[in-house]
């Protein structure tokens, strides 16, 4: 995994929805640049491309080659159904929902980079904002790593 996201998110937080779906309206990444978070994300190990079970058509699920269980309703955006960590919503939005501990998520929240989901079930369902940079790039491909580390339990308690 790449390093541990720390820093603040420079500038003002980007407009949110309202209503749903909840999606990023402004600050969003370019094409180029969401095209290349979704080659990046997809490329990780052990991870293939699905349709999400809870987002707009759209959106890009992340699931896991091996391992179709959630081990705790917290880790996953579907509770229930097949383990969804994270999926990233398409090139009008470019926002990523993911799953993350609660405290971990507070901090981005904290940090500027994120804010709760708007539908959360649980206190570890956020919004990650779509990168504006390269550098943001590789922050926001970090996060999604520690997110997929989250609900595969790897280090992290369902309840962190």
């Amino acid at each position: 995994m790449t390093s541990v996201l720390a820093r603040p998110r420079p500038g003002a937080r980007p407009r949110t929805s309202d209503d749903g779906p909840h999606r990023q309206l402004d600050q969003r990444a370019t094409p180029a640049l969401w095209g290349e978070l979704v080659a990046r994300v997809f490329a990780l190990d052990g991870v293939v491309e699905g349709h999400s079970q809870v987002s707009p058509a759209s959106s890009r699920a992340v699931f896991f080659v091996d391992q179709r269980e959630e081990r705790a309703p917290e880790t996953s955006l579907a509770p229930g159904q097949r383990l969804e960590p994270v999926h990233l919503h398409g090139v009008e939005d470019t926002s990523v929902h993911l799953t993350l501990p609660a405290q971990r998520g507070a901090e981005l929240v904290e940090l500027g980079w994120a804010e709760p989901h708007q539908y959360a079930e649980f206190d570890t369902e956020f919004m990650v904002y779509g990168p504006r940079d390269a550098a943001e790039l590789d922050d926001v491909v970090s996060v999604i790593e520690e997110s997929l580390a989250f609900a595969r339990g790897d280090g992290f308690s369902s309840r962190s």
